[in-house]
């Protein structure tokens, strides 16, 4: 969701990061990428485990806005997140196993939601592109660039596996983040990516982040729990799928407090989620030790595998 990149789908919401921001003349208001009725719609279903209705919501926009990449960037969303579901990536299964969390093998992905994925990608990136020649300071292309970039150096990390292409990835999507949150500070979903693959790179065994620092590749796993934190608490469209990559990387930190009031949260806002629900329900029977059960199922998404 960037070791994920599922992680792939950021946490720009890194003062520290960003440094002080500046409001940049723009031909958009900067809240406009935030109050999209079709897409808050969609990302609403996502989160309720109905992908198919959510894509319709999205692609609704898409046809009444057809130069505006913000509608293909939420496809590429859907299929990150429902991957990522089916993975079993979103759980505690998965992120409190080192094996399956940290391993090099790369993951079998559905081979249809990979090419809708990358489709949805590329002609959001294309779009983007076409818009920021046009005005560097477009909101909506800058949200749309560090929210693509950002969620293919998740798919790199999470999915792939391939950590050096998602650092490079990362640090392309760093720059389009911080002159979006220049623009719209409250955009904070741009560094939902960027916040896991600090964690994910900092997760990783000493001798590993050694010979990637040679390279100049370094990940803080500090960092990278702060970014998520922010996105989680100021987040919009991606705040959900913030919220439980921050309450599985709680779980692996030892932290079950955090843990339990991110999905408390999560359960109160989408009740019939059962992912949500099984998740909040592990926590409870987690006292010092932490030890993972098996994910839950539900409508609308395939089964998690693995």
């Amino acid at each position: 969701m960037t070791r994920i990149v599922i992680f792939l789908l950021c946490r720009a919401l890194l003062a520290a990061v960003l440094g002080p921001s500046c409001v940049l003349a723009t031909d958009k208001a900067p809240t406009d990428i935030l109050h999209v009725p079709e897409i808050e719609t969609g990302f609403h279903l996502l989160y309720q485990l109905k992908p198919v209705e959510a894509r319709a919501q999205f692609e609704a926009w898409q046809k009444s806005h057809p130069e505006d990449p913000l509608g293909s960037a939420s496809e590429a969303a859907s299929y990150l997140f429902e991957e990522c579901y089916r993975q079993g990536i979103l759980t505690s299964a998965f992120f409190l196993d080192n094996n399956r969390f940290l391993r090099n093998n790369p993951l079998k992905p559905d081979p249809e939601l990979r090419s809708a994925f990358f489709a949805a990608e590329a002609q959001a990136q294309h779009l983007a592109e076409l818009r920021l020649k046009g005005n560097p300071d477009d909101t909506n292309a800058l949200f749309a660039m560090a929210l693509s970039v950002g969620m293919q150096a998740d798919y790199a990390s999470l999915i792939d596996k391939q950590q050096l292409k998602s650092l490079t990835l990362t640090r392309e999507a760093d720059k389009y983040a911080k002159r979006l949150l220049a623009i719209a500070p409250e955009a904070a979903d741009a560094y939902l990516g960027l916040g896991m693959a600090n964690y994910i790179i900092g997760s990783l065994p000493k001798h590993k982040r050694f010979f990637l620092g040679f390279a100049g590749i370094h990940g803080n796993k500090d960092q990278g729990l702060q970014q998520l934190a922010i996105a989680a608490d100021k987040g919009h469209y991606l705040r959900p799928f913030a919220k439980i990559l921050l309450a599985m990387a709680a779980l692996r930190e030892k932290k079950p407090d955090v843990a339990r009031t991110q999905l408390s949260e999560l359960v109160a806002e989408f009740p019939t989620n059962p992912l949500f629900a099984s998740e909040l329900a592990k926590v409870g029977l987690r006292t010092s030790r932490l030890s993972p059960l098996h994910p839950a199922s539900s409508r609308g998404f395939a089964a998690p595998t693995g």
